[in-house]
């Protein structure tokens, strides 16, 4: 028996053993004891993970793939979550405990698994997982780039990204139609922001979505003074801004506000 893929589930089943292997070793294994796979599938990552010194659980919604692994992996029973990742609660099966998160993502909620992921920061020291090539190089691009958007500001004020390593569409079944991208967020040892942490968020999306103006242009929405526009800061476009310059801006208008 094996799992038929669903494309409402974006399911693409990772069919390379040794990329599974790497995927997994992609973790330090510094900082928890315990990794949350999601969507696992027919369990070709999940397997790696179990013989690492710390516990796997997965958390699936695809209620076929779910009897598979209780069929195939029964040292894994009582630690299969079959619900939906975006829309569970960490804490109710974790507590206040530390976890990695891992997967070969499906490329239609990877973005929100990521957002996920820094609402949850200070339960999640590391995420490892594969994405849509360009999602990945997104994460994980610098300022100065055309694809340093949302994603880049956000992720990296709260973690180092690093993107590790390209998959081709061949070790899927079924093959997507694009690359895929390895990344691994590794938390900083500060992850807590020295401004408003809803501001900040506020700022970065603002700017980006008209990420042709300048932040004269695109922050016109923020009410800011006059005296604070005429900041050379305001001269610049959003992809030009480093993670800490857009701390910086956030800190200005935060003291503009008052």
């Amino acid at each position: 028996m094996s799992v038929k893929a669903k494309k409402h589930l974006g399911q693409h089943f990772l069919k390379d053993e040794l990329i599974a292997q790497q995927i997994a070793n992609s973790l330090t294994e510094n900082g928890y004891q315990k990794i949350l796979e999601i969507g696992p599938g027919m369990g070709v990552l999940t397997k790696y993970l179990l013989k690492k010194p710390l516990t796997t659980y997965v958390v699936e919604i695809d209620t076929e793939s779910v009897e598979y692994l209780q069929n195939h992996y029964l040292n894994l029973t009582d630690r299969i979550i079959s619900k939906d990742f975006l829309k569970i609660n960490l804490e109710d099966f974790f507590g206040d405990e530390q976890l990695a998160i891992i997967g070969n993502f499906p490329y239609n909620i990877s973005t929100q698994i990521v957002f996920k992921t820094l609402e949850n920061r200070h339960q999640i020291p590391e995420f490892s997982g594969m994405f849509q090539k360009e999602v990945a190089q997104r994460i994980a691009e610098k300022e100065g780039s055309k694809t340093y958007g949302i994603l880049s500001v956000l992720t990296q004020a709260f973690y180092d990204v690093e993107y590790l390593f390209t998959v081709p569409p061949t070790v899927f079944n079924p093959p997507p139609k694009v690359d895929s991208g390895v990344i691994r967020f590794i938390r900083k040892k500060d992850f807590t922001l020295p401004v408003d942490e809803k501001l900040f968020f506020k700022v970065v999306k603002t700017a980006f979505q008209q990420r042709r103006k300048t932040l004269r242009n695109s922050l016109k929405t923020l009410n800011l003074s006059d005296s604070l526009r005429e900041d050379s800061i305001f001269a610049k476009r959003p992809e030009q801004l480093s993670v800490n310059e857009f701390i910086n801006l956030t800190s200005k208008i935060e003291k503009d506000a008052i």
